[in-house]
């Protein structure tokens, strides 16, 4: 499956991990450990479009939490 937006037709869903961190699966695939589905489901293009909307930062969850502790522990 490539990722160049174009649609080739198929159902995705947008699978999201620990760190927060977004990915499309086949529909009807099942979902990799250590992934849940997001309850997003449509076209390649409308999934795109999604994780484009909601993934803003992309670093880990971990890395965001790191930084925030660090940012406190100077204030």
């Amino acid at each position: 499956m490539g990722w160049n937006g174009e649609d080739d037709g198929a159902t995705y869903q947008v699978v999201v991990n620990a760190e927060e961190q977004y990915s499309l699966w086949p529909m009807g695939s099942e979902v990799p450990l250590g992934w849940r589905a997001e309850g997003k489901n449509g076209s390649k293009q409308e999934c795109l479009s999604y994780v484009q909307e909601v993934w803003t930062d992309m670093r880990p969850l971990s890395l965001r939490k790191r930084m925030e502790e660090a940012e406190r522990a100077k204030g």
